[in-house]
């Protein structure tokens, strides 16, 4: 169709703008017109969308990979623009020629596109259009177009009769044993989808010896063919009697949690947990247990931090009659090794759920072989794994109660905040709001405050710096009274101290306290220290004075800027130092006050 013939009827105008623009030179043009398709649609009516435009993008999937792409796209929401469900199944050529592509991107958008037009199918026309499609696939000369064929099965086999579900399934074991590694590897990670839907006899007698062989795939890129294969473990396993996983499935599983493959360790133990569910409380404790002490002290660090971010969810889910004894002795064993690893990533990932242990095992044991562990790694070099432990606090404190808490740990973190390095000491302050929301106002007040208020007086700017910031979250959490009470006196008093860096610091707490603060405690409190700072025999602090005012203006009514803001800026403009006699005059001219 050309759109020379297109001259004497108007209506023919957009699909004529549409072949121009689909063979324009400029890949963006043709990307625009792609993504115009369902405004062309409308133009046309559905009958001339299904006689002409579709036929028309059928032959034409020779472009760009961007503008098949979108065409993938487009077509997967494409019915009601040909007529509705009864005429569905012309979108299929279309799509059937992007699902061959080289492209994975484009295959994989044209699937999905695909598996959604599919449930728009009536059960005739899935098995005279549908399931041909599914077949053509699956026989393609290229890899691509059998890759893509793995995914459409499940989406049409619960609708078809015996006889075609027969066939589906024995495309698929022809999938399963494709001399293409990247085949076998499309039809094992859709080996568990399709199990969901086939019937229970052919599970077993179909399906569970393509997962068998899968698990065992031995040719080229044979790991991942091998660690899809765990992820069908999970569906199968989920669909067996426990009688049947033990005996169908579980020697598999045992194969794949000692793979030579790293990879496949790392998704047995990623999907551990979900393993667990599957085969049910008797086949975890005679088979998973040991198979889960082997992954936490496998020798690939990226194993055993997999592992670790499982430790507290296997644990939960353990059959509550044994319970504590396989913690105390199988897994508890691994957790202490493991505090200890040479790599951070595990260490942190262990320090992510290891204080959920607490609730599991109560009181006594926790005292006597958790919280050792915790100290343990509340001294750790390593940054995310303090954290860790410390964002945690609050599942211990529940066990066993802040008197015990404050006994153990908590002298860990004061002598964490008291370091000679300052980057130690820098990482405590950061934590303190977080540690403060854990342990409450009463026992903060006992414990930390004065520790909190000591980093002011760092000798280390960074630290006194974050020191304000951390007072600032302090306040926040726990509201101006407390404020009031317990930090404005402590930064006043600081304004009368002989080391004028002490003032300074003084003045840093009030810029950054007055937003949280409010206006009220602020005029009332801070902003007289701050004018009486005015005086301050070094420059430093007077000009720091004028930066200041000027940052507190905003809070400030404009009765208090004119008697008590202006008159004290006027003065400082005064001032025989050049810098204080400048930024006097910025912070007039911001506030508005010359």
């Amino acid at each position: 169709m050309a759109a020379s013939e297109t001259t004497g009827d108007d209506s023919l105008y957009p699909i004529a703008v549409l072949i121009d623009e689909l063979r324009n030179e400029d890949v963006q043009l043709r990307l625009n017109s792609i993504k115009k398709l369902s405004t062309i649609a409308l133009a046309l009516g559905v009958e001339r969308t299904r006689s002409e435009l579709i036929p028309f993008l059928a032959d034409t999937i020779y472009d760009e990979d961007e503008v098949l792409l979108a065409l993938a796209e487009q077509l997967g929401s494409f019915t009601p623009l040909v007529g509705g469900n009864d005429f569905v199944h012309c979108l299929l050529p279309p799509l059937e020629s992007l699902a061959t592509v080289e492209e994975t991107v484009v295959r994989d958008k044209a699937v999905d596109s695909l598996r959604a037009i599919a449930a728009q199918h009536s059960q005739s026309d899935l098995e005279n259009h549908f399931v041909p499609l599914v077949k053509r696939l699956s026989g393609g000369d290229w890899f691509t177009s059998r890759t893509s064929a793995c995914g459409l099965f499940s989406v049409c086999y619960q609708r078809v009769s015996a006889g075609v579900k027969a066939e589906l399934r024995q495309h698929f074991r022809n999938l399963c044993s494709d001399d293409t590694p990247m085949v076998r590897r499309a039809a094992a990670s859709k080996l568990g989808e399709f199990a969901k839907v086939v019937e229970i006899e052919y599970l077993k007698s179909d399906l569970i010896p393509l997962f068998t062989a899968l698990a065992q795939d031995e040719q080229v890129f044979n790991d991942s063919v091998r660690l899809l294969a765990v992820e069908a473990c999970v569906s199968i396993a989920s669909l067996l009697p426990h009688s049947d996983t033990e005996q169908l499935v579980m020697p598999t599983l045992r194969s794949a949690a000692e793979d030579k493959s790293w990879r496949v360790r790392y998704m047995v133990a990623d999907k551990f947990t979900e393993l667990q569910h599957a085969v049910g409380p008797e086949i975890t404790k005679a088979d998973l247990v040991p198979a889960f002490q082997s992954l936490l002290k496998d020798v690939e660090a990226e194993v055993r931090a997999a592992s670790a971010h499982k430790v507290k969810e296997f644990c939960q889910d353990l059959d509550p009659s044994v319970r504590e004894t396989v913690i105390m002795t199988n897994i508890l064993p691994c957790v202490k090794e493991l505090v200890l690893d040479t790599n951070q990533h595990v260490k942190s990932a262990l320090a992510s759920v290891i204080m959920g242990l607490s609730p599991i095992l109560g009181k006594d044991n926790t005292i006597e072989h958790l919280l050792p562990l915790f100290l343990t790694q509340l001294k750790d070099e390593c940054p995310e794994v303090r954290l860790n432990i410390i964002s945690n606090l609050d599942c211990v404190n529940e066990v066993i109660g802040i008197k015990q808490l404050s006994q153990s740990l908590l002298p860990a973190i004061v002598e964490l905040a008291e370091d000679t390095k300052w980057r130690v000491r820098l990482a405590i302050i950061e934590y303190m709001p977080l540690l403060a929301g854990q342990l409450g106002v009463e026992f903060f007040d006992e414990k930390l405050n004065n520790l909190c208020m000591t980093w002011l007086v760092d000798h280390v700017f960074a630290i006194r710096e974050a020191a304000a910031l951390n007072l600032k979250k302090l306040v926040e959490k726990f509201g101006t009274e407390w404020a009031s009470n317990m930090v404005v006196p402590k930064v006043i008093q600081m304004s009368r101290d002989q080391n004028y860096l002490h003032r300074l610091t003084c003045l840093l707490c009030i810029n950054v306290l007055a937003d949280a603060c409010g206006c009220e405690l602020t005029v009332k409190t801070m902003l007289p220290t701050v004018i009486g700072m005015c005086t301050d025999n070094v420059p430093n602090v007077r000009f720091n004075v004028a930066k200041t005012l000027q940052k507190l203006g905003p809070l400030f009514d404009q009765n208090t800027i004119q008697q008590q803001v202006k008159p004290n800026l006027e003065k400082l403009r005064q001032d025989p130092d050049g810098d204080v006699q400048y930024f006097s005059q910025e912070a007039l001219e911001v506030l508005k006050i010359v």
